[in-house]
């Protein structure tokens, strides 16, 4: 029986409650009949070392057009996992025993035990590009029309990215994606964030002067404005946007092969003033010429044709990665201030293989710690912001995604509250979203605190941790209904089969956190591929049902 919530006009299905074990089939698995079989707890381990264990996702993974992302085998794919990323220097995770930027095996297997598939993991501009000098240097920030590239060092770059594929190379091994996310937070370190290289702050007359309190006051810093204006016009013969552009060229080039890249996103939460509604048209005129270039400025949400900034680079950023890599997805972020439920104004982008990457965020909660202080106003707005990318996605659709882009919720939670992040979880299980939830480790982060990470530094599960690692389908062989988890443990998927669909569906099963005593599994509509206790539950289609019908209860069959 389905649950349903009701707010604002919206009528979401927030929860299915499943019905328990049907009739027993004969060991062949009848079509069209269920099958079940209780198992003892257990919990597989990821692999050590290459190779992965059976039934886990790999490849290539794709964004045809329409919410769903899908892998090699035709597989509608959903991805859940978490954020790392590390602020200083020198801005990468990677093994370092005894060091603060440590990523070790022990996290990649903790992240794979959870049954997360994908990491968001941060790269840094100031590491890729650090050049050399400070902010308001003449040679970069002098009025007029940008050529140069005197900064980038292509040894320095590749240095830095050998390091992060040791990183995508160990995920690799436990099964799990990485999302590379050129990170930022209020620009740079001069105004308590980071991101950006000193000599890209060109802050003209206006004093650079970090504003007290909390780190976020700095976004409504004078200095801070003129700075990113100048990024996101262009207007310096330094060539900020080129630049930058260059650096996601060569990151791009260096992995288009590597198998466990999902894709990249650009820009980390993107920013400019925004006070009234024409400055907010404003920027989003800018950031879509940024992703685009001036040769496809493309046009706003609504249809509203975009006239780009004169100084922007003819190949944006999208084209210039597509250009060092076709394979990959790249994942575009509106404005920031779209993930406290405000409208997104980007519009269609004709480019293939983009996903709308978007956060949200709640306004009710400490500016200290990050937690709610209103739990219901906090689910509120999250799930208000979910369904407003839900509907906005669709008119970006262009003729290489003619359904719209794929989604994905790369950013939410920062907190330990189990009940509202259960609810995100729920909520993104009813509209078929995948999303990395922030953040795994704390990593001393300058705009953040010590309640946001879902392990400690010993790597001890929070209670984050524990709200997030649950049953899910990681691929659905055919298109699907629904996906839910009751509160009782009960898992429930069901599915439309498709018999271009070559490999089974694959659930993750959280044995020792969710399901101690092991599982009951019940379906119709297909067949266990799957050994008792596998913490991924392999059902193939029986070729003969129009619906599959799967569901997972704790303890043994009855």
């Amino acid at each position: 029986m389905r649950r349903y919530r009701r707010l604002g006009g919206f009528l979401v299905v927030v929860a299915l409650a499943a019905a328990g074990c049907s009739a027993m089939a004969d060991d062949q698995g009848a079509p069209g009949l269920a099958r079940q079989y209780s198992s003892p707890a257990r919990i597989a381990h990821p692999p050590k070392g290459p190779g992965l264990a059976h039934g886990q996702l790999s490849g290539l993974v794709r964004a045809p057009g329409g919410p769903y992302l899908k892998d090699a085998m035709g597989r509608t794919v959903f991805l859940h996992g978490v954020n790392a990323v590390y602020k200083y220097p020198p801005f990468y995770l990677t093994e370092a025993p005894g060091k603060p930027w440590n990523f070790s095996a022990a996290d990649a297997a903790n992240i794979a035990r959870l049954g997360f598939t994908v990491v968001r993991l941060g790269i840094l501009w100031q590491g890729l590009e650090p050049g050399s000098g400070g902010p308001n240097n003449p040679a970069v920030c002098t009025p007029g029309h940008g050529t140069s590239s005197s900064m980038y060092n292509a040894g320095t770059a590749l240095r830095y990215l050998r390091a992060v594929q040791r990183t995508v190379d160990l995920l690799g091994r436990y099964g799990i994606y990485t999302l590379l996310d050129m990170h930022q937070d209020v620009y740079t370190q001069a105004f308590r964030g980071e991101g950006m290289p000193a000599w890209s702050v060109c802050s003209g007359t206006a004093p650079i002067v970090a504003l007290p309190g909390r780190w976020s006051h700095n976004y409504r810093n004078t200095a801070l404005d003129v700075a990113v204006q100048h990024f996101w016009e262009n207007d310096v013969v330094g060539n900020l946007q080129g630049q930058f552009d260059q650096s996601w060229g060569t990151v791009a080039r260096f992995f288009s092969h590597n198998p466990w890249i999902l894709g990249y996103d650009p820009y980390n939460e993107p920013f400019a003033r925004e006070v009234t509604a024409d400055e907010k048209l404003n920027f989003a005129v800018q950031l879509e010429c940024f992703y685009n270039g001036t040769q496809d400025s493309g046009l706003l949400a609504g249809d509203t044709p975009v006239s780009c900034p004169k100084d922007d680079p003819r190949r944006g950023v999208i084209p210039t990665i597509q250009r060092a890599d076709p394979h990959h997805l790249i994942f575009v972020e509106s404005d920031i201030y779209s993930s406290h439920n405000n409208p997104s104004l980007l519009g269609p982008m004709d480019f293939p293989n983009l996903v709308l990457n978007f956060h949200s965020y709640c306004s009710t909660r400490s500016p200290v710690t990050g937690q709610p202080t209103n739990v219901d106003a906090c689910s509120d707005q999250t799930l208000h912001t979910m369904l407003r990318r839900q509907s906005e996605r669709p008119t970006m659709a262009s003729r290489f995604q003619r359904g719209g882009p794929a989604w994905f919720m790369s950013e939410f939670g920062a907190n330990q509250n189990q009940d509202l992040l259960g609810q995100v979880a729920d909520y993104a299980d009813a509209l078929q979203v995948g999303w990395t939830e922030w953040a795994w480790k704390y990593y001393n982060d300058p705009t953040g605190s010590t309640a946001e990470a879902m392990v400690s530094p010993s790597g001890v599960l929070q209670p984050a941790a524990l709200a997030l690692s649950r049953p899910y389908a990681q691929a659905v062989a055919g298109t699907p209904i629904s996906s839910s988890v009751a509160h009782d443990g009960t898992f429930q998927l069901d599915y439309t089969p498709s018999d271009r669909v070559a490999g089974p569906s694959i659930i993750f099963v959280p044995g020792r956190l969710h399901y101690p005593h092991g599982y009951c599994v019940a379906v119709n509509g297909g067949l266990i591929r799957s050994a008792p206790g596998a913490a991924h539950l392999l059902v193939s289609n029986d070729g003969a049902s129009t619906e599959v019908s799967v569901t997972v209860t704790p303890g043994r069959c009855r």
